[in-house]
């Protein structure tokens, strides 16, 4: 074996690794539509569950996610005073997700309780905490609706910036940001800051309401630790060809 081959048993895991970093949203309404996606995409190994699934169907669906040894991202954003969060974050802990989502701009009380809660949650639920991340700008906002709308004074770069180093401070895992901010968050917050992508999208895929989007192979190459990519593999006329096709862009 030369030294550019690699061992076959090695390959292997790196393809397992790579699947694993792939997140497929259940962003549907109904457990019918769900499972339908789950017998399409056995191979997937991250789903997304959010908030349109879960207030739909209650968390009836983690269970049956669990059953097929799924990993699980809830991502239910939760964004209130510190006292709902931290109750809410314990609630959510006992269902045994590995991610959790909340919002960054919530403030440090928050974000503390929240962290302090799904380490209790978990504990009483005899589970694994979840790691909690922050969501820092939504994707489908712009420069021009930040400044704008909600009439923030700061770039969108440097907002999502403050809003990570915020969450990170408060003791969070990572947080939610955009492709096109990874690259400044991952050299700020350093390699053991998870970060998440939704408004990842291949060449060959519509953008949707995504408006600050990259390739899979562009997010990875920037930092991100998993990407969230969704419509172009459910909503594809053969779901399973195009997971697979992103996942060997990927490699």
């Amino acid at each position: 074996m030369t030294s550019q081959q690699i061992p076959d048993s090695d390959t292997d895991q790196l393809t397992d690794r790579m699947t694993d970093r792939i997140i497929v949203p259940l962003d549907v309404s109904t457990e019918a539509a769900a499972l339908s996606l789950l017998d399409q995409l056995p191979q997937v190994t991250f789903w997304k569950v959010g908030l349109e699934l879960f207030v739909s169907t209650g968390a009836g669906i983690l269970q049956t996610l669990k059953a097929r040894q799924k990993k699980i991202f809830l991502d239910l954003k939760f964004h209130d005073i510190p006292n709902t969060m931290a109750g809410a974050c314990r609630a959510a802990a006992q269902y045994g997700v590995e991610l959790l989502t909340i919002h960054a701009a919530a403030g440090q009380t928050a974000l503390e309780a929240a962290q302090s809660a799904v380490i209790a949650g978990a504990a009483a639920g005899n589970v694994s905490p979840p790691k909690l991340i922050a969501i820092t700008v939504l994707t489908s906002l712009t420069a021009r609706s930040l400044a704008l709308e909600l009439k923030i004074p700061l770039e969108l770069n440097d907002y999502a910036l403050q809003m990570a180093i915020l969450a990170q401070t408060s003791g969070l895992a990572g947080a939610v940001c955009s492709p096109q901010e990874v690259s400044q968050l991952r050299e700020t917050c350093g390699k053991d800051f998870l970060l998440v992508c939704p408004g990842v999208r291949p060449t060959w895929a519509e953008k949707g309401d995504q408006q600050r989007s990259m390739t899979p192979q562009e997010a990875i190459r920037a930092g991100a630790n998993y990407l969230v990519i969704g419509r172009p593999i459910t909503t594809a006329p053969d779901p399973a060809a195009a997971f697979a096709r992103i996942h060997e862009e990927l490699h």
